[in-house]
Parts: C-alpha cells; sequence; structure tokens
C-alpha cells in the first residue's frame, strides 16, 4: 500500500509543471508601434493562460531598436526573466546603424509572427492607385515623401524595392524615418508626408474608417478580406514579409534557455495567441531552435544583400 501511494505522489509530482516565471518583456521602440504591440499581446496572453504570473512591458525606443538590443545586452546578461522582441526591422537597422552590439549577442528563441507590409496614402490625397505614386515617383523621387519606420528596416526596404522594381533609383528617395508607429501614423494622417508604409495592421483601422487610403500590399497572393491589390499584381515585382520574433539574454544555461522555449512554446500554442493573431492580423510564423537559428543566419545575409543593392549599406 505504502509502495503504491507513493507511486501515485510522484505521479502527481512529474505532472505538476514547472514552477511559473515572470518576465520582463522589452520593446525597443516606442508604444503605437509592432514591437510593442507584439509584447504586450504577448504580456496579455502569457498571463491570461497561467503561463507567466506577472510580465512587464519596458519601452526603450531608438535607431531601429539597436539602443534597446544594446542596452538589453549589457543590463540582462544571465537573467532569465528577461526577453526583447526583435525582428526584420532590427536586422536591418544593426547594419545600416553599424551597432555595436547584434543578434548574435541574444540568445534567439522563436520566430513568432509575419506581417504584410501596406502602402497607403490619407484620404485626401489625389493619388488614387499605386500606378498614380509611382508616377508621382518617376517624375521627381525627391518630392514623393514616405513615412515609416526606422531606416534600413521593413518599410525602408519595400520602398527601396519598389523604387527599385520602378526604374528609380532607391538612393534617390526621400524617406522619413520615424522611431514609433503612432508618431508615422500622425504624418499621415496630418497629411505631412505623400505615403506611409507599415504592416498592414497597423493601418487597418484607418482604412476602414476612411481616413487612409489602401494602395496595395506586399504579399504574394492577395490577402483574404482586403480590398486592395498586391505589389505584384500592380505591375511591380516587389513581395516583402517582415517578421517578429523574441529573443532571451545572453549567457543562459541550457536549463534556463529550454524553460523559456517551453513557454514560448505554450503560448504559441495557446487559444488565447492564436485569437490574438487574428485580432491582429498577424500571420502565425512560428519557428523554434537549431531551424530558426539557420533562418535566421540566411535572413541577416539576405537582408544585407538588399540594403547592399539599393544603397542604404555600402
Amino acid at each position: 500500500m505504502k509502495h503504491a501511494i507513493l507511486g501515485a505522489a510522484l505521479a502527481v509530482a512529474f505532472a505538476v509543471p514547472a514552477f511559473a516565471q515572470d518576465y520582463t518583456i522589452m520593446a525597443p521602440a516606442n508604444p503605437g508601434g509592432g514591437w510593442d504591440a507584439t509584447a504586450r499581446s504577448m504580456q496579455e496572453v502569457l498571463q491570461a493562460e497561467g503561463i507567466a504570473p506577472s510580465v512587464e512591458v519596458i519601452n526603450v525606443p531608438g535607431a531601429g531598436g539597436t539602443v534597446g538590443l544594446a542596452q538589453f545586452v549589457a543590463d540582462s546578461a544571465g537573467d532569465p526573466t528577461k526577453l526583447i522582441v526583435g525582428g526584420y526591422v532590427m536586422v536591418g537597422a544593426i547594419l545600416t546603424n553599424a551597432s555595436s552590439v547584434s543578434l548574435k549577442d541574444v540568445t534567439p528563441i522563436a520566430r513568432l509572427t509575419g506581417d504584410t507590409q501596406a502602402i497607403v496614402v490619407p484620404a485626401a490625397s489625389d493619388i488614387q492607385t499605386l500606378a498614380d505614386l509611382v508616377e508621382k515617383l518617376k517624375a521627381d523621387p525627391g518630392a514623393v515623401s514616405w513615412a515609416g519606420g526606422s531606416a534600413g528596416g521593413t518599410d525602408h526596404i519595400t520602398v527601396g524595392l519598389l523604387a527599385k522594381a520602378a526604374g528609380v533609383d532607391p538612393t534617390k528617395i526621400n524617406y522619413v524615418a520615424f522611431s514609433g508607429g503612432g508618431e508615422a501614423m500622425a504624418a499621415i494622417l496630418g497629411n505631412q508626408v505623400t505615403a506611409g508604409v507599415s504592416s498592414v495592421g497597423e493601418f487597418s483601422e484607418q482604412v476602414k474608417a476612411g481616413t487612409m487610403r489602401l494602395l496595395a500590399v506586399s504579399s504574394a497572393e492577395r490577402l483574404p478580406g482586403i480590398d486592395a491589390p498586391t505589389i505584384k499584381e500592380a505591375g511591380f515585382d516587389v513581395v516583402v514579409q517582415n517578421w517578429r520574433m523574441i529573443a532571451a539574454a545572453p549567457g543562459l544555461t541550457a536549463e534556463q534557455v529550454a524553460k523559456i522555449s517551453a513557454d514560448i512554446e505554450k503560448l504559441n500554442a495557446s487559444a488565447g495567441w492564436t485569437s490574438m493573431l487574428e485580432t491582429k492580423g498577424w500571420a502565425n510564423t512560428y519557428l523554434a531552435g537549431d531551424a530558426f537559428a539557420a533562418q535566421l543566419d540566411a535572413d541577416i545575409a539576405a537582408t544585407e544583400a538588399i540594403l547592399r543593392d539599393i544603397g542604404l549599406v555600402q
């Protein structure tokens, strides 16, 4: 009988999940943008699903995430409770800003989401189609101003690739970089720029409200429920997908990395996260472990090639 009780107790003990861990997630940008939204979405779901008892989000904006990345690397080494959101934008910013730190200085955990780019103009603009916008760009590249995220990021790359596909020197584009999505949004809505580039999700409410006109999206095929052609469909051979990732501090043990990875895997598999992705319009591009590390290396190399091609990296 004693052996049976002991066996049952051991079974229960092994069935109990590992101790739940609190987290602090750094969004290396101002509130209102994609990284901030990702961090706060993670905060909400990690807590609601009982994966982490308490999750704090902090914002450290500047230089396409490289200011926050440098602070994260310096202050968080060996701390398994510290996480940072990053992605395609940061890959480009590290290169264009000649950052002293890179994604090799953190512990990549997983790619979480993918986001299609959107090109918009203020509702009051006389530009009705992407062809109209490109016509103005060809006539005088400097007279067409573009609001987007950090220099060298996904938005900037999208504009550069569009210019190149249209036969315009990408180095001549008038790109205005903002460190937060809210600032770029204000510039577009205030008619301070000709056009704006960001993720479809960031512009969706304004497009629905009729304050912005969606000209095109950067996906390979039309998006369900989105009344706009792809850039490729509009006649310009450009396909771009932004992606976002979560990384942990440098200097962690294998056990600490495994614990964080297990929590992020639970997040990805949860009903709350699935619902959040649907609400935000984000694609689930979850990739973890060695597969993600290999893909990250490939993306860094490809991004460097693109930035050199459009004149953003020498």
